[in-house]
Formats: C-alpha cells, sequence, structure tokens
C-alpha cells in the first residue's frame, strides 16, 4: 500500500472540487481525454493510462466517466530499508454527474479504487450558485470514503479507515482583467491510519547496526485544515499570470506553506506554453523521528518520510497544439504534454543506505520527474 496524500486517495473529491470551481452554471464540455502519466523518483516508479469521457444529456444534464490505472514498481528507501522491491497495480472507476438548474450546478460523484492490499470507494456531493451578476461564485463540496487497508501476505488482515472531506469555495472576477478564489477544506480521518508495512527504529545497543525497528503505531483519528487563495491576471495577447497560496495543519502537528507562480502564453492560433514555480515548506509531525531513543519510547511512533520535516521545489513545464476538426464527428483536438521536475530535500529523515553514525546519516533527498502527455476531443 503506497503511501499516498489525500488528493490521490480521492481523486473524485478533486474532480467534483474542479468542476465546481471552473463550470459552475455551465456544464463541463462534451469530451474525450486519452492520457498516459508516468512518475519516476525515489525509487518508485509509476505509470499507467487513464480514459475520461464527458457527455452531455440533453441542456442539464451532464455525465463523466473515468478510467484510472498505476503500475506500481517501488524500490523506495522505506522498501530497501525494511522490505524488498515489490509491484502493484491499482485501478480506479468514477462516475460523475452534474445537473445545471439556472445558475446552480449540482454535482454527484462515486469512486472505487481497487489494489491489492488498499480498497477505497468514495461518494462526493457539490453544490455552486452563480450570484450578483455572475461575477461572484459560492461553492460548498462534502466526500466521504469508506476504505479497507489490507496486507499482502495476510489474508486476516483488514482494517477500515473513513474519510470526511468538507469544502467551501469563493471564486470572485475583481477586474475584466483579475479573478481570484479562496477555498477552505477540512479532512477527517478515522480508523486504521498506519502503513502496515512501515517501520520505525531506535536505539539499540545490542544490535551490530546500533539501531533495531518495530512497527509504526498511529492515532485513529486526525483532522487537518487547508486555506488556498489563487489569482488568475489576463495580460494582452491572451497571455496570463497565476499565482497561489495554501496554508496547511493537522491535529498532528504538521503545518505546512505552499507557493506557486505561473505563466501561460499562447503561441499564434493554435499553440499554449505553459511555465510554472512550485515551493513547499512543512513541518513534521508531533510523533515523528528518524530515531527514538529506546522501543516503545512513547504512545505514538512514526518514521514516515512523508510525516517530516521537508521542502520540494517543482520546476514545470507544458504545451499544447489544437489541431482543430480531426473528424466529421469531432469539433476539435489537441494535444498535450507537461513535464514537472520536483527535488525533496528532508531535514530530520536520514538515508540508512549511506553509512554514518547511528543518528547521523546523511540527510535524504531526491530528485523526480512527472510526465503527462494526452490527447483531447471535443465532440
Amino acid at each position: 500500500m503506497p503511501a499516498l496524500a489525500p488528493s490521490l486517495r480521492f481523486p473524485g473529491l478533486l474532480l467534483l472540487v474542479i468542476c465546481s470551481d471552473v463550470f459552475a452554471a455551465v456544464l463541463p464540455e462534451e469530451r474525450a481525454d486519452l492520457l498516459y502519466h508516468s512518475y519516476d523518483g525515489g525509487g518508485a516508479e509509476i505509470d499507467g493510462p487513464s480514459l475520461l469521457l464527458r457527455k452531455n444529456m440533453g441542456n442539464s444534464v451532464s455525465v463523466g466517466l473515468n478510467h484510472y490505472v498505476d503500475n506500481v514498481t517501488s524500490a523506495s528507501i522505506d522498501v530497501l530499508v525494511s522490505a524488498s522491491e515489490y509491484t502493484e497495480k491499482r485501478e480506479e472507476n468514477s462516475i460523475n454527474v452534474d445537473y445545471l438548474a439556472q445558475k446552480s450546478t449540482m454535482s454527484l460523484g462515486y469512486t472505487k479504487s481497487v489494489e491489492s492490499d488498499f480498497e477505497a470507494t468514495t461518494m462526493s456531493l457539490g453544490v455552486s450558485q452563480d450570484m450578483f451578476g455572475d461575477l461572484t461564485t459560492v461553492s460548498i463540496g462534502f466526500a466521504v470514503g469508506d476504505n479497507v487497508v489490507g496486507q499482502n501476505g495476510n489474508d486476516a488482515f483488514a482494517e477500515d479507515v473513513t474519510v470526511r472531506s468538507y469544502r467551501v469555495g469563493l471564486s470572485q472576477i475583481i477586474t475584466r482583467n483579475l479573478v481570484m478564489a479562496f477555498t477552505l477544506e477540512t479532512i477527517t480521518d478515522e480508523g486504521y491510519l498506519n502503513n502496515p508495512y512501515r517501520s520505525v527504529r531506535y536505539r539499540d545497543s545490542g544490535s551490530a547496526n546500533g539501531y533495531s525497528f518495530q512497527p509504526e503505531v498511529y492515532p485513529g483519528t486526525r483532522t487537518s485544515n487547508a486555506i488556498a487563495l489563487r489569482g488568475n491576471y489576463y495580460l494582452e495577447q491572451r497571455a496570463a499570470l497565476h499565482a497561489g497560496l495554501r496554508v496547511f495543519e493537522d491535529s498532528w502537528g504538521i503545518d505546512a506553506m505552499t507557493y506557486e507562480l505561473g505563466y501561460t502564453l499562447p503561441y499564434e492560433q493554435d499553440w499554449i506554453f505553459e511555465a510554472r514555480l512550485r515551493l513547499h515548506d512543512q513541518g513534521s509531525a508531533e510523533f515523528y523521528s528518524d530515531l527514538f531513543p529506546f522501543q516503545d519510547a512513547q504512545n505514538y511512533l512514526a518514521r514516515d518520510k512523508e510525516l517530516s520535516s521537508f521542502t520540494s521545489t517543482t520546476i514545470g513545464l507544458g504545451a499544447s497544439y489544437d489541431f482543430g476538426r480531426a473528424w466529421t464527428t469531432i469539433e476539435r483536438g489537441s494535444l498535450n504534454l507537461e513535464l514537472d521536475w520536483i527535488r525533496f530535500d528532508y531535514d530530520d529523515f536520514r538515508d540508512l543506505t549511506e553509512s554514518g553514525d547511528v543518528g547521523n546519516e546523511p540527510l535524504y533527498s531526491f530528485d523526480a520527474r512527472v510526465t503527462r502527455i494526452f490527447l483531447s476531443f471535443w465532440f
């Protein structure tokens, strides 16, 4: 079971959020997207296809179907230290329905994700309303996920996790060139929040390494809050600047800040280019430690690097080519390529594959590359 961020565990919610914020009072366009995605970094390789179909039924209803696949091969730092390389496949299917009634849009979503040791079912509901001459859009969303955590090689292991997400959004046209959006999201997790494969280390003078491992222990609940402010400023010749700030905190003591800046430049009639920069700075959980002083040193124990203090820097580039009418039934199509280069630097997570005194091994860092290639057709 790979450790994934909440947004990756609940893509149905993410799609709901995007639809609520962007398509308020307008049905999504009828389209088909065929995507290939790839992640390579930190000893993990993830790739696979995705197919999205969106079709309107009359003037009030739009239905979207999505099939998404992750093929995972992992020899990450966690795996190398306490386990062996593994491969697995995750498949996800979702359906989303939007209903348009005058200036209101209601959205329903259902997502089912299955892998060898994790099953996730998510249902989502959202409502958005245009007001004040369509200059303001208010949206609210709710999603609930019922998940089952398993363990490969142990058929008797099955633990439940319930995740609830609440979201409020406000977008405002400030001037003819400036659009701002504000979102507030709260997520509550309850159940088995550990990773059944991960361990923590503690000092052990009786061990040849000077340390030993024991299973991690997490609290059974977690509440997180995030506030985001984003803006788009439209320039001459259809260019645009976009920027964003996101503040995150949770009941485990983690706090984080994310800054984003991007520039979009259309070229002639067929090309669109984009450049973006993302900076992320996170503090560690209260019960995290790279090395505990002794076994069972405290009630809760974690050595997941995603709960440690770290920074990441992402540089992204994108290009889109609009090739106009493709066939008689296709209004237009586009070919899109997006590349992201990410650098992760950990402040208190050490690389145990490198030599060093116990507790003073080199700090861990790695680079990752994310590639997305997709074809879009409008009909």
